[in-house]
């Protein structure tokens, strides 16, 4: 059986590479595209004589040098040019508006001035009262599909720093 083992071992080898690139394809996180390099070495050793319990060995410890050593800069590299804009919820936060029903703490609407049209009530940190059309507000939050709303008194000016705003929706 050991000699089994040290004869085909290399079809072994070439299998798993193949299938850990396959897996790579799918998951595109560098975990698999290490291991088949960590594979890879095995093969090598296994082609240098090596018996198929060295292999392991060489296979394991490339691997895992790999996972610890290169993966890390190449996620790195890889979500730096990520696009910056926010979109989606994360865009409308922030955004003003103009009351076009009144807004009161069940409901209203608002039209947003990237001419959206939202469902809205206004937020429960303000004070209880009923905000008239033609009002200007600012998206504080997102609940579902409305929009929290406060009343926009000024916009603040360039050197003022705004306070951030959070997702309601979103796990804190």
């Amino acid at each position: 059986m050991l000699e089994f083992l040290d004869s085909y071992a290399w079809i072994f080898w070439l299998g798993l590479i193949l299938l850990f690139v396959v897996i790579e394809m799918l998951t595109l996180e560098f975990t698999f595209l290490m291991i088949a390099i960590g594979s890879l070495g095995g093969l090598v050793a296994g082609a240098f004589g090596a018996p198929w319990y060295i292999q392991i060995v060489v296979a394991a410890v490339v691997s895992l040098l790999l996972l610890l050593t290169l993966r890390p800069p190449l996620l790195r590299l890889l979500k730096r040019g990520g696009d910056p804009a926010r979109s989606n919820v994360d865009a409308l936060l922030g955004l003003e508006g103009l009351v076009l029903d009144g807004v009161t703490s069940s409901a209203g609407h608002v039209k947003l001035s990237n001419g959206d049209t939202w469902t809205a009530r206004i937020s429960t940190l303000t004070e209880p009262r009923e905000l008239q059309r033609g009002e200007r507000v600012l998206v504080t939050a997102i609940d579902g599909a409305t929009a929290i709303v406060v009343p926009a008194e000024r916009a603040p000016s360039v050197g003022e720093q705004q306070t951030p705003v959070e997702r309601k929706d979103s796990p804190a």
